[in-house]
């Protein structure tokens, strides 16, 4: 596919077109797409600002990501480090890189599906630089509508996506998150919901009432979703929603990234640990629920701590070594790679648009 983009047809067979981001319908505003704009000229000038702007806007986010990575790198013990190197195998470590390469294969996948719902085809390479490099950068730095949307727009605007457009991508692949995490819980609570409640001191009834009410959550979406178009208003603009079939596409890439993100963790748990991969899968879930809840970057401290609570019964300095090896590889590396990506990308650009010096 060439590189650039342009309107797609109908992609969502049950719904006769692709979503759009709209501006907002007001008193007799129709909630039909408007007529193209004609082409807005661009002076030079213009362009040069807006570069400038580009440019302050790249540095102080690779500025602010250095920060954080040299903070977190300082609250690691080299001792703890290298206690958990030498304790993990080079199985469990080439089982977690797997893993991770594999869960960001298909976060990859979120930004194809928002796009193709959004009537917009844009080269794969392009989508997934800007997929895995805003995903690496928001799970490390947190607030990733701000973190996320910025190297998303640095990435896709010269293919003419705009800012709402930016807004209304990151809004449908944070729903494909969800409704994957959903589902994970979902199932996890109800096919190994004793383990679960022994874990946590929770109840079985009350593990499988969950699961079934997140399952009763998940049909009543894609029922709402399925009967008729669906639309939400994102700053000012309305954003339809994917229907039933992108939805479910939606669920099962969700689910199979939380899957492929908590088997990174699994496999680098000290062994004879005795938890079957669906029970961990309900106390990764939720770890990482309360991480997003408490605003952290990546979660850290919160998912930390929950993990070590849950497993309270597991050696600590086992399980601690694990996550720092967790941290380690899909956090760090990932984060690292992405600023690489991100400083050659920008290069590249300078170096083949001289209007952008």
């Amino acid at each position: 596919m060439e590189a650039g983009e342009h309107e797609a047809g109908a992609v969502d067979g049950d719904r006769g077109r692709a979503g759009a981001v709209q501006p907002a319908a007001g008193p007799g505003t129709a909630l039909a797409a408007p007529p193209p704009s004609p082409p807005v000229e661009v002076t030079g000038d213009t362009r040069r600002r807006l570069s400038l702007i580009g440019t302050v806007v790249s540095v102080a986010l690779f500025l602010a990501s250095m920060v954080v990575l040299w903070r977190i790198i300082g609250e690691i013990s080299l001792a703890e480090l290298r206690n958990a190197f030498a304790a993990a195998s080079v199985r469990q470590i080439a089982l977690a890189i797997l893993f991770t390469c594999v869960s960001y294969l298909l976060l990859t996948g979120y930004d194809a599906l928002a796009l193709r719902q959004l009537g917009r085809s844009i080269a794969y390479r392009v989508t997934a630089l800007a997929s895995f490099t805003s995903y690496a950068v928001s799970f490390t730095l947190g607030f990733p509508l701000v973190t996320s949307g910025a190297v998303r727009y640095r990435i896709y605007s010269p293919y003419g996506i705009k800012a709402p457009t930016i807004v209304g991508l990151t809004v449908i692949a944070g729903i494909t998150f969800w409704l994957g995490m959903s589902a994970v819980l979902a199932w996890s609570l109800m096919r190994e919901s004793l383990a679960v409640a022994a874990l946590t001191g929770t109840v079985v009834r009350l593990n499988e009432g969950l699961g079934i009410a997140i399952v009763a959550a998940l049909v009543g979406y894609l029922a709402w979703v399925g009967v008729k178009r669906r639309s939400v208003s994102v700053q000012g603009w309305r954003l339809e929603l994917p229907g039933f079939r992108l939805s479910i596409g939606q669920m099962l890439l969700g689910a199979g990234d939380v899957c492929a993100a908590a088997g990174v963790l699994f496999v680098l748990l000290p062994g004879g640990h005795g938890l079957s991969y669906e029970t961990f899968l309900a106390i990764y879930v939720a770890a990482c629920m309360l991480g997003i809840a408490s605003h952290a970057p990546g979660g850290i401290g919160v998912f930390e701590a929950t993990m070590l609570i849950a497993l309270s019964h597991l050696p600590r300095e086992g399980v601690l070594g694990a996550l720092l090896l967790f941290r380690l590889y899909y956090y760090l590396v990932p984060f690292a790679f992405a600023l690489l990506l991100l400083g050659a990308h920008e290069i590249g650009a300078r170096l083949g648009d001289p209007g952008r010096r």
